[in-house]
């Protein structure tokens, strides 16, 4: 909302089943939505341009939002432009360097086939632009730089050997923005899937030195198979049963349970090709390593999600 609304060509509206109570860093005019209505969605498209889904949430939501968008975008008189954030958590398993032609498996679980099955209909739709980052790091990312740095600041995380050597494709939330910026003023990125991930990601082992090194977080542990296991048989359903115990207490004093999704990733060999975001988009990827100094002194200065 914020990329947006600094441009001199957007009037962004903020719109949710929630917005009333969301906290936004710029002030715009808001729209309390149901994203599941089709009905609802096709009256607020008749009055914009474009519109850029951002959902989260259970899998059945991803999915009856999905459809209900697009639904909704089909019938619209103005054939609004419409720009979706997917995941590359849509290609499920695949392995080795995929580019958006790749099969979208999607076998990762709800989440990952909800999202699979979503960008698959987008496909079908020519004004709809399909954006499918990789690893959105940096200020106000839950997992990716606020739990992690706690991990790695408790020394729970660390060099995990042979089940860190995937590699992690991180890309910068900023780049994110600008992509969604970019889709939807390039013509021909319509009816096209991109994408988003630094160009040479390291692996999983390699980000946590680097991110531990610009917390100040170094040496980094090893973490042994067996301390892993430990955590994630034992003391990690420990913490995530305590949790609504928990909730409301200040997160810096209790620890995050490490998910067995985070340690399958650590291994996965996906290296997603984002050069077709670089030609069609015209997008250039933030320094891995400034971004990573630049998140850092926002968790050090209290950042929290």
């Amino acid at each position: 909302m914020a990329a947006l609304a600094a441009t001199d060509w957007a009037s962004p509206i903020a719109a949710s089943r929630s917005i009333a109570n969301t906290t936004l860093d710029v002030d715009v005019p808001r729209m309390r939505l149901d994203a599941t209505d089709v009905g609802a969605l096709q009256a607020a498209l008749g009055s914009v341009s474009a519109v850029v889904s951002c959902i989260s949430g259970e899998a059945q939501q991803i999915i009856r939002s999905g459809e209900a968008l697009l639904n909704a975008a089909a019938r619209a008189p103005t054939s609004p432009r419409v720009v979706y954030l997917s995941s590359m958590d849509a290609y499920g398993s695949v392995t080795g360097a995929v580019d958006e032609t790749a099969p979208l498996r999607g076998d990762f679980g709800a989440y990952s086939q909800a999202k699979a099955t979503i960008d698959a209909l987008t496909m079908t739709q020519s004004g709809t632009v399909t954006l499918r980052p990789g690893i959105v790091y940096g200020a106000g990312s839950t997992w990716w730089s606020d739990r992690i740095a706690r991990l790695l600041i408790q020394r729970r995380l660390g060099d995990l050997g042979s089940r860190g050597a995937g590699l992690c494709n991180l890309v910068h939330v900023d780049d994110v923005a600008a992509a969604v910026l970019r889709a939807l003023q390039v013509p021909e990125a319509g009816g096209q899937a991109f994408n988003l991930a630094n160009p040479q990601p390291p692996t999983w082992n390699g980000y946590f030195y680097r991110y531990a090194q610009a917390l100040g977080a170094l040496p980094l542990r090893g973490i042994s198979s067996g301390r892993l296991l430990l955590e994630l048989k034992l003391y990690g359903p420990a913490l995530k049963a305590a949790e609504a115990v928990l909730r409301g207490a200040n997160p810096w004093r209790h620890s995050e349970a490490i998910r067995p999704w985070l340690a399958r990733l650590c291994g996965h060999h996906i290296q997603l090709d984002s050069h077709k975001a670089e030609k069609v988009l015209g997008l250039r990827f933030r320094d891995l390593d400034a971004g990573l100094a630049e998140t850092a002194a926002w968790f050090l200065s209290g950042g929290r999600t």
